[in-house]
């Protein structure tokens, strides 16, 4: 069932381009990066994902809000994204473990969206066109004005974003049984990758965006997490200082996503914008160094230099995307650090990526047993 709505909203890209549609959320007016996401499911794990902070998502599904909110399947305490695209909007839901609607969720957080517009064409443009800056308003319908207010929403391109969702405080995160203590510097972590770690017997500490590695290694961890995050890797500098005194002291860590990239501009290895980015359920990587495949969970906008990294003698790549070659995941020689692009605490394969996380610990282990 539809979403009952009257009130007319209007989207703007950065090009001019405009869409008419329908309100969602909110009544209001955002604007961000447009990009859209291939997944089926898993609506609230996207737009609770901190890597989409200063983004305007695009669903492909057709179908949205239709099994509603519950707590369980948040990825962080909030919304992070800046609102929503989709066909159908639903503002009721079927599934009877959910707590509300999520055009509650979405009213309740103040998130705007437009709905009832053509996504298919939408998607199809800007896959051509390459994501670009957009405008959804509810309350404004002159479109001269809106472009005025869109060329101060800020190009992603140069833009940190970290430190907007970062913890603020340094906290633990327990588990039954510690076997290992990992630093975890928050630069937009998501839940299950911690969920990931506790299970597996690791004791947690998250660090603000920002903190030395004097001060996490105080703590004395035996190994370090580089997480997941939004904005350009090129300027996140703060994190880049400290996976060089990772990388110096060889102590073991582990990056995804925009850890993966900060590990590469570490090693001098640049990234670049992607002409898409990479959003979705269903990307294959494979594997380099087994042969096997896998189907990745993947949010990223950003890639490393493929050959970058080929003319680099202390990195070498481990993991290629099928769909379009770029590097998926890399490891340093002669030192126990290693990064992936993708997210394997996410489950469309289900699992074929979670040998990651005992591959670190593999590592944590080995790393113990030398000292």
């Amino acid at each position: 069932m539809k979403l009952q709505t009257t009130t007319d909203a209007v989207l703007v890209l950065e090009d001019g381009t405009i869409f008419q549609g329908k309100s969602l959320g909110k009544i209001g007016t955002t604007g961000g990066e447009i990009c859209f996401n291939t997944g089926m499911t898993g609506y609230q794990e996207i737009f609770t994902d901190p890597s989409y902070y200063g983004q305007i998502v695009v669903t492909t599904v057709s179908h949205v809000g239709n099994y509603g909110v519950q707590p369980e399947e948040v990825e962080s305490n909030a919304i992070q994204i800046k609102g929503l695209i989709c066909k159908d909007f639903s503002s009721t839901f079927s599934r009877k473990t959910a707590e509300g609607s999520l055009q509650e969720y979405f009213e309740k957080a103040g998130i705007v969206g437009i709905c009832e517009i053509d996504t298919r064409a939408l998607v199809r443009y800007i896959r051509d066109k390459g994501v670009m800056n957009a405008i959804i308003s509810s309350e404004e319908m002159d479109v001269e004005k809106l472009k005025e207010q869109l060329k101060q929403v800020p190009s992603m391109d140069g833009l940190e974003l970290s430190s907007h969702v970062s913890t603020k405080e340094q906290y633990q995160v327990q588990p039954t049984t510690t076997r290992f203590k990992v630093a975890v510097l928050d630069l937009g972590v998501k839940q299950n990758i911690l969920n990931n770690l506790v299970e597996r017997g690791c004791e947690c500490r998250v660090f603000p965006y920002g903190t030395s590695f004097d001060d996490m290694e105080a703590w004395g961890p035996d190994g370090y997490f580089i997480s997941n995050g939004p904005g350009d890797p090129a300027v996140t500098t703060e994190a880049m200082k400290s996976v060089e005194r990772i990388l110096e002291v060889e102590r073991p860590m582990f990056g995804i996503c925009m850890g993966h990239q900060i590990l590469a501009q570490a090693n001098g290895i640049p990234t670049y914008k992607m002409h898409n980015g990479h959003r979705g359920l269903n990307h294959p990587v494979k594997n380099l160094i087994t042969g096997k495949s896998e189907i990745t969970s993947q949010n990223h906008g950003f890639a490393v230099d493929a050959e970058a990294v080929k003319l680099n003698p202390n990195v070498e790549i481990t993991h290629i995307n099928l769909n379009d070659n770029t590097v998926e995941g890399i490891r340093v020689r002669n030192k126990p650090a290693f990064s992936v692009q993708y997210h394997p605490e996410s489950s469309p394969g289900p699992h074929d990526s979670a040998y990651l996380f005992d591959l670190f610990l593999e590592m944590l282990e080995n790393d113990k047993k030398n000292k």
